[in-house]
């Protein structure tokens, strides 16, 4: 079952800068920041708040870290913007395969590390009217480490 809103991710050029945005317009802060070298990108997590099931909804802001990435092919066909949606799910194995029996392409095989060692996997944007999904399971939180 989908529990919360996860994270919408935005691609962006400039981490940085897109950051300080969100923080001086927003006032979000940073909860968690990392580089996923699987998938080519530096992202920082910023928190909006705790849900009801014991996790928390993100703006999740991601930047290549080089060309091949699926982010840069992205940003250079699109430009910055929301990139996905992302559902938190208590079981992301058992929620991609029941998805999967629907008849809705699921990208990985086998769940993936995601943000914060969270465990993902994708579903295919021509399967969900265009919009690139990504299914959740979070790993507990402990603290806020940058």
């Amino acid at each position: 079952m989908l529990t919360r809103i996860d994270h919408i991710g935005i691609a962006c050029f400039d981490l940085d800068r897109t950051v300080e945005f969100y923080r001086a317009t927003y006032g979000f802060e940073v909860f968690h920041s990392e580089v996923n070298e699987e998938q080519g990108v530096r992202e920082a997590m910023l928190k909006i708040n705790d849900t009801s099931d014991g996790g928390a909804s993100y703006l999740q802001l991601l930047e290549p870290t080089r060309e091949d990435s699926t982010v840069a092919k992205w940003l250079a066909k699109n430009g910055e913007g929301v990139h996905h949606i992302a559902f938190g799910t208590a079981d992301v194995d058992a929620e991609a395969a029941d998805i999967k029996e629907k008849g809705v392409r699921v990208l990985y095989e086998e769940p993936r590390r995601g943000s914060m060692a969270s465990r993902i996997t994708f579903l295919h944007p021509k399967d969900c009217h265009g919009v690139l999904t990504e299914l959740v399971t979070s790993a507990p939180v402990e603290s806020s480490g940058h």
